[in-house]
């Protein structure tokens, strides 16, 4: 390797780790990548004196710091003003409109992270300074140049400052959070703290390890004549930073309002962490003009999510046994508020998990609600501990039959097939809204009717009498009645409800619903080979569905009998040009998922949920993610909403 071969290795190198680690789509093998970076570095090492500052080896962890040495920012870095709801929204506004009411907005997510100040100089990075105090903070340059998405040089060559968050994706941080388990370390209470503890680690090849990103979202000392503040944005990726998702320019509150709900309908989906969403002023001369109070801007405000994150007090500790006979821990707390509901139960997840986190009966508790319907227990303030707290003790026989449990590595199970929980959350799952949806059969009233003897199991349910309910305390005749014909209202029901009501390990809705369109009533004496053949069916649902479905037979039988349940045969437009063709659809649509989901298989389409090379169509709605830029990169053809309509017409 020659000397313009080195500085093209560079640039090839940089290109296939800026698509890998910012845009999620890697254009060459990891093997390719391995074999280019050791031919450069083996260049390096023979001339030490010709290395780039661009160059992939650059990112290597330096000798550990004995501490970090301090650095001013150039100009400050200022805390923003929050918000809560649309009342306080409303005031800001009207301030600002006061005196300029032809302003514009631009709004971006509030990335939940550690914030850094990037300082370029002739495009080469110079520094990496954490927040601080907002005018300086700590020097972590080693660190930030470990980080694959921090540019190490940019395509500008005066000075500036780009400010963004280094980030932990959910996924990586629940990865890391495992290993940390299974080595036994101290674990992260959430992405934000595993974020900046790997920013400020004084080994940077420590840092290096982690799976840190960087999302810019701001500038500081800039020399431009952009005016506007939404362009200054998308010019950084430009520079080679990850595109910024869900960035909009808004003319009024209206807009402000839609890009708010816009981006908290996504907040559970989204890979990285968000906190809220940025409003600022999008025109840098009004900006100027406002100016800042002692702490903060006067043109920018965050709109804060509503809290999803609290701390109580595990009162009591319950085990609940499930359908399948796992059992889970189920913590009794102080009730507190989260995200506008009540909780008092938190999941423990397992026994395992309860050990190598030092939970106890007593502690103080961080909870996260993440659209679950129990929210989990994360870790414990060990700080806090005084001599009341107790060890939880794992059980040893099941807490309804007395059987002796299975403990097995992670998970304790109840194998008695007739434990009166197994049975009853059984019962519930049968009658719940998305399986065979019994009105009027919900969990207390199945505990009742079992407790009275009156149902054992699924079949007894169509075998109730009036006069059966008749005889329970608090029963009248209309009551009774209305029950009995909830339970009649299940005869022709779909039969993807009765699949999803068997409760089949690893089968859900979206699976059940698949089944009954690719298999009708054949479903229940089809092969492992023939359910891996459906898109997104793995070897675990396939070898659960088959050995329930042999383990099971007469009570399939007999139910099929009783039901009759009708099979919604989909109509494949055969002709059409999506038949057998694979489509993925990513971005905001006019319309929930579903709907377009249900529109492309009945044009015989497979609808799947990754972009790969053998993806026919990518139908790409707005604030579309990776999925688009991958796409364009493996060819496929992008599709609009307008581009399907037009399909559909002709």
């Amino acid at each position: 390797m020659d000397s313009q071969n080195y500085a093209k290795a560079i640039e090839v190198l940089n290109k296939m780790a800026y698509h890998y680690y910012v845009l999620d789509s890697p254009i060459a093998s990891d093997a390719e990548y391995d074999a280019l970076y050791h031919k450069l570095k083996a260049y390096e090492e023979a001339n030490p004196d010709s290395i780039l500052p661009s160059s992939p080896t650059q990112r290597v962890g330096d000798v550990p710091l004995s501490e970090f040495s301090k650095n001013a920012h150039i100009k400050r870095m200022w805390s923003l003003d929050d918000v809560f709801d649309e009342g306080e929204l409303e005031e800001w506004l009207t301030r600002i409109y006061k005196t300029h009411p032809r302003a514009s907005f631009t709004c971006s997510p509030k990335f939940d992270g550690a914030s850094l100040n990037l300082l370029y100089e002739g495009g080469l990075l110079r520094s990496a300074t954490t927040r601080g105090n907002g005018i300086e903070g700590e020097l972590v340059t080693q660190n930030a140049r470990t980080i694959f998405s921090i540019p190490l040089q940019i395509p500008y060559d005066k000075r500036i400052e780009i400010r963004g968050e280094v980030l932990i994706a959910k996924d990586d941080f629940s990865s890391l959070n495992a290993q940390r388990l299974a080595d036994n370390l101290p674990l992260f209470a959430n992405p934000r703290n595993a974020a900046a503890g790997s920013l400020r680690q004084l080994d940077s090849k420590i840092t290096a390890k982690r799976p840190l990103r960087f999302m810019p979202w701001g500038v500081g000392a800039m020399e431009t004549q952009i005016e506007s503040f939404y362009e200054i944005l998308r010019s950084l990726e430009s520079f080679g930073f990850a595109p910024m998702p869900f960035l909009a320019h808004c003319r009024d509150k209206g807009e402000i309002l839609h890009a708010y709900r816009t981006l908290l309908d996504a907040r559970e989906s989204y890979p990285l962490m968000l906190d809220g969403m940025v409003v600022m002023i999008d025109e840098i001369p009004i900006q100027e003009q406002l100016g800042w109070t002692i702490k903060s801007p006067r043109f920018a405000c965050a709109y804060k999510f509503p809290a999803v994150e609290k701390t109580s007090i595990i009162k009591n500790i319950v085990f609940q046994v499930g359908r399948t006979g796992v059992i889970t821990p189920v913590a009794e707390l102080e009730p507190v508020e989260i995200d506008g509901a009540m909780i008092t139960r938190a999941s423990l997840h397992n026994f395992s998990e309860i050990a190598k986190k030092d939970i106890r009966l007593g502690d103080k508790v961080v909870i996260i609600r993440s659209g679950d319907v129990i929210p989990k227990i994360i870790s414990s303030i060990h700080a806090l501990r005084d001599d009341s707290q107790i060890r939880i003790q794992t059980p040893t026989l099941c807490p309804e039959c007395a059987q002796e449990l299975l403990v097995e590595e992670i998970l304790i199970k109840c194998q008695n097939l007739s434990c009166p929980a197994r049975v009853k959350e059984s019962l519930v799952h049968f009658a719940s809204k998305k399986a065979l949806n019994i009105d009027g059969l919900g969990e207390k009233i199945v505990y009742e009717l079992f407790d009275r003897g009156l149902v054992r199991g699924i079949l007894d349910l169509y075998r109730l009498k009036e006069e059966d309910l008749l005889g329970l305390e608090g029963w009248k005749q209309k009551r009774a009645q209305n029950l009995i014909n909830s339970i009649k209202n299940t005869y022709g029901i779909e039969l993807w409800r009765l699949i999803n009501a068997f409760g089949i390990e690893h089968i859900g809705e979206g699976a059940s619903k698949k089944l009954a369109t690719n298999f009708g009533i054949r479903v229940f004496s089809v092969s492992e080979e023939e359910i891996l053949n459906i898109d997104g069916f793995g070897e675990e649902m396939a070898r659960s569905l088959c050995e329930f479905n042999h383990a099971n037979r007469e009570l399939i039988s007999t139910m099929l009998e009783i039901l009759q349940p009708k099979v919604q045969q989909r109509e494949v437009a055969l002709d059409s040009v999506f038949a057998g063709k694979s489509v993925v659809i990513t971005g905001t649509l006019s319309a929930p998922r579903e709907h377009f989901v249900e529109i492309l298989e009945g044009l015989g389409a497979r609808v799947g949920s990754s972009v790969s090379g053998k993806t026919d169509f990518l139908l790409c709605g707005e604030n579309a993610g990776s999925k688009l830029t991958k796409a364009q990169n493996l060819g496929v053809r992008i599709l609009s909403e307008e581009d399907l309509q037009s399909y559909l017409k002709a």
